[in-house]
């Protein structure tokens, strides 16, 4: 099993951090990868289907969200990631004095190298990172 776990501190309060990113289908308002997001609530899952802007699409599901302690999990059920049982955190932790810390962490199994998923991985939370880092500085 691979993990990626990445962080950045931010020049703004959690909640104003959260109010960006925290929706599950709020990614393509900050992540330039993301053309579009749908979200679709089936069976009682909430899924999302993201449409890269490079072409293709990943289907995401909500495992759990929660507001009070500003993070979310999911898993991707399909997608061009060279990852299987992928499955991954969003979350924002308050550092005081209007500062915070984005963590985005994910544990899988790679479909090939393990360096080629990893970095597959870190390039896209690091892309998000960048335009949040643009938005709020860091």
């Amino acid at each position: 099993m691979a993990k990626v776990d990445m962080s950045l501190t931010l020049n703004a309060p959690a909640e104003k951090i959260w109010d960006v990113i925290g929706g599950f289908n709020a990614l393509a308002r900050w992540h330039p990868a993301v053309q579009r997001s749908e979200e679709t609530a089936e069976g009682g899952k909430t899924r999302r289907k993201l449409s890269l802007a490079g072409g293709g699409e990943i289907i995401e599901e909500l495992e759990r969200r929660d507001d009070k302690t500003h993070a979310y999990s999911y898993r991707i059920v399909s997608g061009p990631l060279p990852v299987s049982g992928y499955r991954s955190e969003l979350r924002v932790a308050d550092q005081g004095g209007g500062r915070s810390t984005v963590h985005w962490s994910s544990t899988f199994e790679p479909s090939g190298a393990e360096a080629d998923a990893i970095a597959a991985v870190r390039g896209v939370y690091q892309a998000g990172f960048d335009s949040l880092k643009k938005q709020f500085g860091g």
